[in-house]
């Protein structure tokens, strides 16, 4: 498996473990490696293909940011809670080319809407 590069270089296949939560309106995601990036999705699909564009903001903002980039966690070492555990299969190279790097916006949250709000504010409450 790829592991990132903290250095200039970004390795281009990333897998990374997210957890879908199911909701009567769709799925949520979170990343146990990535604490502060969430997204959702109306759909198993649409809540893949956010989580995807999600975890590249939150590695490119990292990156700029001159944060480290951690490992991917073994799943095994991973409790999805009441979620389905997925892993999500990154390109680093596909998405600098689909999107102009210095026109990433610098934000952790795409499509966060009141569904994964909720979960987080209940989560920090615990």
């Amino acid at each position: 498996m790829s592991q990132p590069s903290n250095g200039g270089i970004y390795m281009n296949k990333l897998f990374y473990p997210a957890i879908f939560h199911h909701e009567e309106d769709g799925f949520w995601v979170s990343f146990p490696d990535f604490p502060e990036c969430l997204t959702e999705g109306d759909n198993m699909d649409h809540a893949y293909q956010m989580a995807f564009e999600a975890l590249g903001l939150a590695i490119t903002s990292r990156k700029e940011e001159g944060e480290s980039i951690p490992s991917p966690s073994s799943i095994s070492s991973i409790n999805a809670e009441d979620g389905i555990l997925m892993i999500i299969n990154f390109d680093m190279m596909e998405y600098l080319r689909k999107h102009n790097s210095k026109a990433v916006k610098k934000t952790y949250k795409i499509g966060v809407g009141k569904k994964a709000t909720k979960k987080v504010a209940k989560s920090a409450k615990k």
